[in-house]
């Protein structure tokens, strides 16, 4: 169950209801290395699966020095040889880089080796900068955004079968080919009105970047804008919805706040270029960093977007935010300077909402 209809009431509590995932985007660390931020993430996704998660996506960043994940769909393939039960993914594909026969093709691979287990999530964000986005696009013009939901569908053609009036490339298939009882679940990525309204028209999920931190109060808002508009599909016939969250858990509020000033200093530095350097800043520095006032108030506010504290906190804010959202699909981005602090935050956090075996 990933939406609460209000009309129908469950046996079960909301907290029972609830399932878990992960979104990692592969932070690096001061003085760490790219090679064991992804070593990280695939150890982090074996902990995760037996913590009782349901599944873990990996992000695609470019030219960043906060991130190392910058291809999705080979990390995905390194996550799943090394799990077996947790449905592996991409949060996301930024599709407008690629042809959409591509991806296809590399998730149609994916999902032949791990059957089941696939998912292909999809966003229109750049994942870096404008000069970014032109490398990699480089020697082709870019791609106008404008052009993205055609992307998608045919996405939906290769991977799932559909068909329209006009296709061009109607006779191209994407090998090997969907299973015949599986292929790559598709999700569409957002955090604006613009993705719900798409994902709704086409009948995908959709997931919700709450953890972005820039979304203010209009989460909920697009919430309802996707559930009041989403139209039946071939593959999904009512709408579903998964909304990430930004949370550090710890055994008291007091840690959990110290653990996430790396986090909260270098995502303020991506707007106030505060010059900190690259990587995450241990705590020790990042919670003592010298701040204006007015530096100190915009931190603030990423912190009231965020979820940190011990775990009954931790597990009211997710109740609220699942209760807001109109969902108990709840995904669960962590980043921290620490891999030990993260990786016992994924699992406090599954003790805490009762998921952990």
């Amino acid at each position: 169950m990933t939406a609460m209809d209000p009309n129908q009431e469950s046996s079960k509590p909301v907290s029972e209801q609830i399932t878990l995932s992960v979104a990692d985007q592969s932070p690096l660390r001061r003085g760490g290395t790219a090679a064991e931020a992804l070593r990280e993430t695939v150890q982090l996704a074996q902990i995760s699966e037996e913590a009782g998660y349901s599944r873990y996506w990996v992000a695609e960043h470019h030219n960043t020095p906060a991130f190392a994940g910058t291809s999705p769909e080979i990390l995905i393939g390194q996550i799943a040889a090394n799990t077996s039960r947790i449905r592996v993914g991409s949060g996301g594909v930024m599709l407008s880089h690629y042809s959409s026969l591509k991806v296809a093709e590399q998730f149609s691979i994916l999902n032949s080796f791990y059957p089941g287990r696939i998912d292909l999530g999809i966003g229109r964000a750049p994942g870096g900068d404008r000069l970014t986005s032109q490398a990699l696009a480089d020697p082709r013009p870019l791609v106008d955004v404008e052009g993205f939901p055609g992307q998608i569908l045919d996405l939906l053609v290769y991977l799932r079968g559909v068909r329209y009036d006009g296709n061009p490339f109607e006779r191209i298939k994407a090998f090997p080919g969907p299973l015949p009882d599986s292929a790559p679940e598709i999700w569409l990525l957002g955090s604006s009105d613009y993705s719900a309204r798409l994902a709704a028209m086409l009948g995908l999920p959709f997931a919700f970047a709450e953890f972005f931190g820039m979304t203010g109060a209009t989460g909920p808002t697009v919430a309802k804008l996707y559930y009041d508009n989403f139209k039946p599909s071939n593959f999904l016939s009512e709408p579903r919805l998964n909304v990430t969250l930004q949370v550090v858990c710890a055994p008291t509020t007091e840690e959990a706040l110290f653990v996430a000033s790396s986090r909260q200093l270098t995502r303020a530095d991506r707007y106030l270029q505060l010059g900190i350097g690259a990587g995450l800043m241990p705590p020790e520095e990042a919670s003592v960093y010298p701040l204006t006032d007015q530096q100190r108030e915009y931190v603030a506010g990423f912190s009231n977007r965020s979820i940190d504290g011990d775990p009954e906190v931790v597990r009211q804010g997710i109740l609220k935010a699942a209760e807001d959202f109109g969902t108990t699909d709840i995904g669960i981005v962590t980043n921290c300077y620490s891999f030990e602090h993260r990786a016992r935050s994924f699992q406090m956090v599954a003790q805490a909402m009762g998921i952990a075996p």
